[in-house]
């Protein structure tokens, strides 16, 4: 079976070590010419995952249409803001019989859809899926034990992700919830940005298990009251994102929590600017769609005025207490 995987970052790549330890063929697409070429030099891509060696078997195309052409199963692992972009490219070249799976968290900016929708916009399928839970990439590609949510109400697409990525290191569970399965990997990288918060207040460890919990009573209302499955919180996705999000020190959502609690105001400029923080995209993003749609969350809304308004973080401490 081929493979195409968009985007050659570090999730992209570790998936396609375990695609091609499965035996089939991959093929990824970037639009970075630089990036392929230092793939096919070097067989490696320290900057994303140092010290893992990429098999010369793994193809890299700049070009879209090489890439998707033929491929049983289409992987989208780019950054949520340009699945658009992609699929705009993709839907030129796409078969009605290819799979899709989707690998990016998030949500889009401006139009506040989940990725599904994004992709489903300019792509007409029955054929989707979601795949979201406590991975690292560093991990996948280490052949460490990873367990994920598959979520597609398609059993064809089903079995065939399970085809390209199970073995005995690599677990999936499957569900048919696939907007709860987004919600929880998208909100998860705010609640770690509450959760770097509180470590920077040196909140003790019985601190942060009482605003987990907290944190999934809220996760669980919002997955039901956008017309989810509210049972998708405890899932790989679900409560195994959150706990790995919000207690991993490799987290750049968490750190840029310490630094909410603990830097001055230039400093945490000055990291926005030099880092990615999903979370802080994805913020924005889940504010407004909660308040479009009416939905009473106040961890993120506390979350939302420490970010943008420059609320003091202590305040977490008296909102766990205080919470209904």
């Amino acid at each position: 079976m081929k493979v195409a995987i968009i985007g050659t970052g570090a999730y992209g790549l570790a998936l396609a070590l375990t695609i091609v330890e499965n035996k089939h063929q991959v093929m990824m697409w970037t639009k970075f010419e630089q990036e392929k070429r230092i793939i096919e030099e070097n067989h490696q891509y320290e900057k994303v995952l140092p010290n893992i060696k990429i098999p010369r078997s793994i193809q890299i195309t700049l070009d879209m249409k090489e890439c998707i052409d033929q491929a049983e199963l289409i992987m989208i692992a780019v950054p949520a803001g340009f699945v658009n972009d992609i699929c705009l490219e993709m839907k030129n070249w796409i078969k009605p019989n290819q799979h899709i799976c989707i690998a990016s968290k998030g949500i889009e900016q401006g139009t506040y859809l989940f990725i599904n929708d994004v992709v489903k916009k300019h792509i007409d399928t029955p054929n989707i899926a979601v795949i979201s839970g406590p991975s690292f990439a560093i991990d996948i590609a280490s052949k460490m034990p990873i367990g994920l949510t598959l979520a597609t109400k398609n059993k064809e697409t089903d079995s065939i992700i399970k085809s390209a990525l199970e073995n005995s290191h690599f677990k999936l569970r499957s569900t048919g919830d696939i907007y709860g399965t987004e919600i929880c990997g998208a909100i998860k990288n705010v609640i770690a940005i509450a959760s770097g918060m509180l470590n920077g207040l040196n909140a003790p460890e019985s601190t942060q298990a009482m605003f987990i919990t907290e944190s999934l009573h809220d996760i669980k209302a919002l997955i039901q009251k956008l017309g989810g499955d509210g049972k998708t919180i405890l899932s790989f996705a679900g409560f195994g994102d959150l706990l790995l999000t919000c207690t991993s020190k490799k987290s750049r959502n968490f750190t840029f929590g310490q630094y909410l609690a603990t830097k001055s105001q230039s400093e945490i400029e000055e990291y926005i600017n030099t880092h990615t923080i999903e979370g802080l995209y994805t913020l924005k993003a889940i504010y407004k769609l909660i308040s479009d749609k009416e939905v009473d969350i106040p961890i993120i809304n506390l979350i939302y005025d420490t970010v943008f308004h420059q609320k003091n973080p202590k305040e977490l401490l008296t909102f766990l207490i205080e919470k209904e």
